[in-house]
């Protein structure tokens, strides 16, 4: 039968449950969640393109460039159309237009909860979050930004 040790909890356990990010820290993380609630608003108010790709012609921007110079999409066609169906609540067609863009969704999103916690609690939760952007999963993702853009050529109308 083991032994339960009644010690008391040391400075360094005590102050790690009760670590707090500082001011500057919880103004950058406001600044997140602001950037991520602006894009997660401006996609809501777009119509998403039935072909899967062009929403962004909404925002007053250009045809891309890729479309028009090789007739095939560029590795973010579909990126805004994907991002206007997640915010209508649609992730399964937002998977369909941009599989990568239907995740980076779901990430800003996430992304602006985490901030807004963050920056009204003080949480030391977002610096455990920002393990998320670290060299090996940032490959990751760029593999994961290829693949959706493989999807995106072998689905594109001819």
């Amino acid at each position: 039968m083991g032994t339960v040790s009644h010690a008391p909890p040391t400075i360094s356990m005590i102050s790690a449950t009760n670590a707090r990010v500082g001011r500057g820290e919880r103004f950058a993380w406001a600044l997140v969640s602001l950037a991520c609630l602006s894009v997660l608003i401006v996609a809501a108010g777009l119509r998403p393109s039935s072909s899967g790709a062009g929403t962004h012609k909404q925002l007053g921007l250009n045809e891309c460039g890729w479309v028009l110079a090789f007739g095939k999409p560029c590795f973010t066609c579909g990126m805004t159309t994907a991002f206007a169906h997640a915010a209508d609540g649609r992730l399964d067609r937002s998977f369909v237009a941009q599989p990568f863009g239907a995740l980076l969704s779901v990430g800003v999103a996430a992304g602006f909860w985490v901030g807004a916690f963050v920056a009204l609690t003080g949480s030391t939760v977002g610096r455990r979050c920002a393990g998320l952007l670290s060299p090996r999963l940032l490959w990751w993702y760029g593999g994961a930004l290829t693949a959706a853009w493989a999807y995106k050529l072998a689905t594109w109308p001819t």
